[in-house]
């Protein structure tokens, strides 16, 4: 059976709600059954027998496009964390040792020595902002809304890989419905054949009936081929949509639909978008990315604003140059000039007793401890040009925001073309059921008269050949329209936020 993705792309929800228990949809990925991004897949097995969510949960497992929606998801979690980590106060240390020979400057005292100098010093700064325009906000903001989105923008590509898995596994069960209708025609003609054999056999038919009857079920037995050979590309194509080589050996679970009801259906066009709009992810997902932008604007214009800062530094040194001076108890006499004597006019020398000193190193605990300083300040930075970089980051900020707004509403006119053409079908479908249904009627009654005429003698093979070609054909189609007028229906109720059931 042939689905148009647009109408498929809610098909995925359909059958998840309606057949398996409801997986919740909170992302990121750890929460939506596929692998965590960094970790290796573990391999999945396809024997067996699998229902429709086994096969959703290993195409997710598999689905490139899935790991790499979960790497933007922790990516912009890291972000949301940075943004958030940006306010607290910033601390940096510092430590510094240097060995210095020959003539060297002594740390301590900024004298120059010479000799060798081995110093140490040890900074701590820190910062906090105290007022950057709102930029720190900002960006919390903005990152905060994109994570939301990127969780969103993930559960509807879980929703995308989903929905390719269920078309092709709608196709299976189809193509094994339609198989089981061509075996039972075929079963239907052997019998008539076998009656047949028997009455030419009596004399009481043409042996040309016969011929016909030979030919018919070849006809048969190549739409059995036919609707194996639908079958085998069915499960191919659900085995790739899976991620998985084809040569597994699997059967899929049948789905019992009801022949359904051909009540109009309620719900408007304009009551399924309204309903719709308030709850896909893609919707909500844009409108999120709209307002990130928005906000990636604000965050922009705090470029013009100043930024206000408190700053800290502790700091202390070590220098094996620096030492202190003891006393000794001892005295030098030094010559420190002359005096006249105001009578003779004679030189008296002029003597200065010092003490004598010995200089030994400062400890290195008591140079930390002598050493240490610490100061605060506030930092004003006032932007006046800078090459109108924070304009064109305005300017930019707002591009960005425009093009997320006509995002928003690319999808929601896509969305509305969806709705309009799922309905559309659904209506389409409901006509082609009811035909069909009519025509089937109408076909087993002219089918179980030509029969009844052939047992009789009153027409030949070749009539009675095409009465059952033409209710092969028709039952045939009754399969794919009740398949297809089914599932369009639910579609539409998916779109209305229903539960779901068969």
């Amino acid at each position: 059976m042939q689905v148009s993705t647009s109408t498929l792309g809610l098909l995925t929800g359909v059958l998840l709600t309606a057949l398996s228990p409801v997986v919740a949809q909170t992302p990121p990925a750890v929460r939506s059954g596929v692998a965590t991004p960094g970790v290796a897949t573990p391999a999945v097995t396809t024997s067996g027998r699998l229902n429709l969510q086994q096969c959703i949960d290993i195409a997710r497992q598999n689905n490139i496009q899935i790991r790499q929606g979960q790497l933007t998801v922790a990516n912009a979690d890291l972000q949301l964390r940075q943004s958030r980590l940006n306010k607290l106060p910033t601390a940096v240390f510092q430590g510094n040792q240097s060995i210095n020979g020959g003539r060297s400057i002594n740390p301590q005292s900024n004298e120059f020595v010479q000799q060798t100098v081995n110093s140490s010093s040890f900074q701590l700064n820190t910062s906090v902002t105290l007022y950057n325009g709102g930029v720190l906000q900002g960006s919390i903001q903005r990152d905060n809304l994109a994570l939301q989105a990127s969780e969103l923008e993930l559960q509807a590509t879980l929703n995308n890989v989903g929905l390719t898995v269920a078309q092709n596994y709608l196709n299976v069960l189809t193509g094994r419905e339609q198989l089981a209708v061509a075996q039972r025609q075929a079963d239907v003609t052997r019998a008539q054949l076998d009656r047949t054999q028997r009455l030419v056999s009596a004399g009481s038919a043409p042996e040309a009936n016969l011929f016909e009857l030979r030919a018919t079920l070849a006809s048969n037995e190549l739409d059995i081929i036919n609707a194996q050979n639908t079958l085998d590309l069915g499960r191919v194509s659900l085995l790739q949509a899976m991620n998985v080589p084809i040569d597994q050996a699997f059967e899929v679970e049948p789905i019992t639909v009801p022949d359904p009801g051909l009540d109009p259906y309620t719900a408007s066009v304009q009551q399924l978008f309204d309903v719709a709009a308030t709850n896909l992810p893609e919707v909500k997902g844009a409108d999120l990315r709209v307002k990130s932008a928005n906000a990636g604007v604000q965050v922009a214009k705090g470029g013009l604003y100043p930024t206000l800062s408190l700053n800290g530094n502790l700091s202390t040194l070590y220098s094996s140059a620096a030492s202190t001076a003891i006393a000794t108890g001892a005295t030098t006499q030094i010559q420190t000039g002359f005096l006249t004597d105001p009578n003779t006019g004679a030189s008296i020398p002029v003597y200065t007793v010092s003490p004598d000193f010995n200089r030994i190193g400062i400890g290195y605990g008591s140079q930390l401890r002598n050493n240490f300083s610490q100061s605060a300040s506030l930092f004003l930075r006032v932007p006046i040009f800078q090459g109108n970089l924070s304009r064109n980051r305005i300017t930019t900020a707002k591009i960005q925001q425009q093009n997320a707004e006509l995002t928003a509403q690319n999808t929601r006119l896509q969305l509305r073309q969806q709705i309009e053409t799922a309905y559309t079908n659904m209506r389409a479908g409901a006509n082609r059921y009811r035909a069909t249904q009519a025509q089937v009627a109408s076909l087993e009654r002219a089918f179980q008269v030509a029969e009844s005429r052939l047992n009789a003698g009153a027409i030949n093979a070749t009539d009675y050949s095409i009465a059952k070609t033409n209710l092969d054909r028709a039952r045939a189609s009754l399969v794919q329209a009740k398949y297809d007028y089914v599932f369009r229906t639910k579609i539409l109720d998916y779109y209305q936020n229903k539960p779901l059931t068969f």
